[in-house]
């Protein structure tokens, strides 16, 4: 596996667990949403559907530390059902860590879906830590009721999913660590909400073209949302970038 480093704000060589863990660590005591993506050179955030193509040994690190860090997982169902997610397992994180943070042993996945077209006999539904659902009043009472049935249900709006009131729920449940991985269309609106504090972007080093999504599929923001570089790693030609909403 090749050395990580950081190149940004203070020059680092070869970082291990404890090094990575501490450059991401959650600002203490508020709520903080922190997104995590992965993009080619010319912006497309999959290749052949998947954002798995894109990613690398250090990309991966990344996403493991950022999860272990997290309390939940904030994904669209359109991504739940292209990567084949399922419950965060103990082994694929840190429990040691979050032991010794107060926190569970995993953390847990919350899926944002206006219609509640999932699959509740899946993996998602049926590990250690019971998985939560935000949805709107628009998915209907059978729907609601089912998936009450294997998830915790969280309805943030009438039509539509309102992440800032989705936010705001999971923060009420004790969940002030969240970590966005998307999809595109999730992110733009938690963008659109004004509840996105930080942006961790793997810039892959690949030229991908066609017609996949960029990290964020919506309307235009008006105006755009500023940035702030608050750091920089590296391994081989990839890079790691993390941005703080300024």
């Amino acid at each position: 596996m090749a050395p990580v480093r950081q190149i940004f704000p203070t020059p680092l060589d070869d970082l291990d667990d404890d090094a990575l863990f501490a450059a991401y660590a959650h600002p203490e005591e508020r709520l903080w949403v922190r997104a995590n993506m992965v993009s080619s050179l010319d912006g497309a955030a999959s290749l052949e559907g998947r954002s798995g193509g894109l990613s690398s040994p250090a990309d991966k690190r990344v996403f493991r530390v950022l999860r272990a860090l997290a309390d939940v997982v904030l994904v669209g169902a359109s991504t739940v059902r292209a990567e084949g997610y399922a419950a965060v397992l103990p082994k694929e994180t840190a429990p040691e860590r979050r032991a010794a943070a107060g926190q569970p042993p995993t953390a847990a996945i919350a899926v944002v879906t206006r219609s509640l077209d999932l699959d509740l006999g899946s993996r998602l539904f049926s590990g250690p830590r019971r998985s939560l659902v935000v949805t709107c009043a628009a998915a209907g009472e059978e729907r609601l009721a089912a998936a009450a049935e294997v998830a915790d249900v969280v309805v943030a709006g009438d039509d539509g999913v309102d992440l800032r009131r989705a936010v705001d729920a999971l923060a009420e449940r004790g969940l002030r660590r969240v970590l966005c991985e998307g999809g595109p269309g999730v992110l733009a609106q938690a963008v659109a909400a004004g509840v996105v504090d930080e942006l961790c972007l793997t810039l892959s080093p690949q030229l991908a073209a066609g017609s996949a999504s960029r990290i964020l599929a919506g309307p235009a923001l008006d105006p755009a949302v500023r940035f702030r570089l608050a750091s920089v790693l590296q391994e081989q030609d990839e890079l790691l970038l993390r941005y703080s909403c300024s």
